[in-house]
């Protein structure tokens, strides 16, 4: 058993970030100031089928958009799950952690920036897309093959779902 499976195993909680996690980290914007945002429908998908496992979702990210919530409410991650606008990004993990009574340990975080250190260097599993920062990825438990807004996120939740020995039944679900 590798070590990233044995703490996949313990994980009850994946935490993304938003900019280059969910999305490929662009940012558009109209003549009118409207931000748009481009997220991966698999990855959504994926979010779903790691709920559906047992295992749920928290957003945390440094900016705040509209956008954010309305993603987050389409893929039913609550409200008390999602932290916008925490440039440092530690005060809002104390409150997710006091939320969920989860420990530190039985959390995993999907990063790509060295805004996402403070956090990983605290949870159980540290992941980095496959784009993040090189620093972020020296520090990481784990380095997906996706970018991110890719199938990054898709990779973990089936990485822990795999670990947990829920997904190859989900898979046979959709043979039915």
């Amino acid at each position: 058993m590798t070590r990233i499976q044995t703490r996949a195993e313990k994980i009850r909680l994946l935490v993304l970030d938003v900019d280059g996690v969910m999305t490929d980290g662009s940012l558009f914007y109209d003549n009118q100031g409207q931000e748009y945002k481009a997220f991966n429908a698999r990855d959504g998908h994926g979010i779903r089928m790691l709920q559906y496992g047992g295992i749920r979702v928290a957003i945390l990210t440094g900016r705040r958009s509209e956008l954010v919530s309305y993603r987050a409410a389409n893929l039913d991650i609550p409200d008390e799950l999602v932290f916008q606008g925490y440039r440092d990004k530690r005060p809002a993990f104390a409150e997710l952690l006091q939320r969920t009574g989860l420990q530190a340990g039985q959390i995993a975080y999907l990063g790509d920036d060295v805004v996402d250190l403070p956090v990983m260097m605290q949870v159980g599993l540290a992941i980095a897309v496959a784009d993040a920062h090189p620093f972020v990825q020296q520090h990481a438990h784990w380095i997906t093959g996706q970018g991110g807004g890719r199938g990054a996120v898709r990779e973990v939740c089936e990485r822990l779902l795999e670990a947990q020995g829920r997904l190859a039944a989900m898979l046979q679900d959709y043979l039915k």
